[in-house]
């Protein structure tokens, strides 16, 4: 093919190309026949030892009913959605008949499943797809649990049966611009005017924001200085949500990009349950748990992948699965999650029993996405060539990793929460700058 300079080469004639330069690519079945793609998702072999048996009839009963939904309707799409950085909204009606939108929230048409329930769930869709799992956390332990937990009767009556089946998305707006873990000091305004309020601000790496129904949005009350909540409608005057483009993990996810220019929000849509900062973190206490447990669900969908691949997938005359090393970093792997579903099962234990400490759900979510990271690496290891492609699930896994790793606190961050609990001292500011030594 002739090479044309830089000026030139998008203007290229098609006849300079070769015959097949714009032909479809081989389906992955026909290119590589030795294994089976994720689009049909293998068996799971991750629970070696047994946590099942830990669990409620209820919550197996639950993790089988999420797990046979994931498999069947999510794993043949995922790959073709996450390439394209779209989201299957046609599957929402089915993620809500699995009826987990709430996970435990009480009443109001909402499941109210134990906190290991809720759990479990999460890990199983996100064992399939990461990004369906942070659709629901966002809309559920985030969006829905706000509105219990802080909200009038009068809106969770109003808000959260819809919510629950899924008929209506929402999304919670606390990070900005500039400022991701120093959420506090946020810069959104809201300011008393007669019968409501008005919002002017900016708000970045929102969840489901670009489609969602209702946005629960932080904002700082111009009077007391300090953060409220606030309950905005979809296409409400001044409201603006753009999606953020080239991200390289969780792609499904509709991240955006929130503008409010005098946005009026009625008194009746503000949460009276949110008069500090201090007050989001009951929220964060239980969102934190089903975030620990993403991971966990990732890491068994990956291991799940290695291990039907090792044993289809030859060289050398043999499985994969019959070479020394690499039985040694699948078992490398298995290990990993043994220990990372049982931190999470003591996380939700000490919940369950009130004894439950910020620190502990900040090492439990720190320390489970550092293990993933290194389960997912390990497993992009073993399939070689196919550990770069989404179609093999691995890759895709790999990358999703990443934002969850970040969000909900980075590893740093949360690793400064436990600190400060286990130290007495805060240590998230550094210290103020001197022309002096401290020495």
């Amino acid at each position: 093919m002739t090479i044309f300079s830089s000026a030139k080469r998008d203007d290229v004639d098609e006849n300079a190309r070769t015959s097949y330069f714009n032909l479809p690519p081989l389906d992955v079945s026909i290119a590589f026949p030795q294994a089976t793609p994720a689009s049909i998702f293998p068996p799971c072999t991750s629970d070696y030892f047994h946590f099942d048996d830990l669990l409620t009839l209820e919550e197996q009963t639950l993790r089988k009913k999420v797990r046979e939904c994931m498999e069947k309707e999510i794993a043949p799409i995922m790959t073709e959605y996450w390439e394209k950085a779209k989201f299957p909204f046609h599957v929402i009606p089915k993620l809500g008949a699995l009826h987990i939108a709430g996970g435990t929230i009480k009443g109001y048409g909402c499941p109210g499943l134990s906190i290991t329930g809720s759990a479990v769930a999460t890990a199983e869709v996100a064992r399939v797809d990461a990004s369906c799992s942070t659709f629901i956390l966002v809309h559920s332990s985030l969006a829905m649990l706000t509105i219990a937990l802080c909200g009038s009767e009068e809106q969770k009556e109003k808000y959260l049966p819809s919510l629950a089946q899924l008929k209506t998305v929402g999304c919670w707006a606390l990070t900005e611009p500039e400022y991701g873990s120093d959420a506090s000091a946020l810069n959104t305004t809201a300011t008393k005017v007669q019968g409501g309020w008005v919002l002017e601000g900016q708000k970045r790496w929102i969840g489901n924001s670009t489609f969602a129904d209702l946005l629960v949005i932080f904002a700082r009350n111009t009077t007391s200085n300090q953060i409220n909540g606030f309950i905005v409608k979809k296409d409400a005057p001044g409201l603006t949500a753009t999606k953020i483009e080239n991200k390289i993990g969780l792609r499904m996810v509709q991240n955006g990009d929130i503008l409010l220019k005098r946005v009026f929000v009625g008194d009746e849509d503000r949460l009276p349950g949110v008069d500090s900062f201090q007050d989001t973190s009951k929220i964060l206490a239980v969102s934190r748990i089903m975030v620990a447990w993403q991971p966990i669900g990732l890491s068994m969908g990956v291991y799940d992948m290695c291990h039907r691949y090792l044993k289809e997938r030859k060289q050398f005359g043999a499985p994969l699965a019959a070479f020394q090393i690499n039985q040694q970093k699948l078992v490398q792997m298995l290990g990993n999650i043994q220990a990372m579903v049982l931190v999470g099962w003591r996380l939700c234990k000490l919940y369950e029993n009130g004894k439950m400490t910020p620190g502990h759900a900040s090492l439990g979510k720190s320390w489970i996405t550092l293990k993933a990271r290194e389960t997912a690496a390990i497993g992009r290891e073993l399939l070689g060539g196919n550990g770069i492609l989404a179609d093999f699930l691995v890759a895709k896994a790999f990358c999703d990793l990443e934002p969850i790793y970040t969000y909900e606190g980075t590893y740093d961050i949360n690793s400064l929460v436990t600190g400060r609990e286990v130290t007495g001292f805060a240590s998230f500011k550094p210290a103020a700058l001197s022309k002096r030594s401290r020495l």
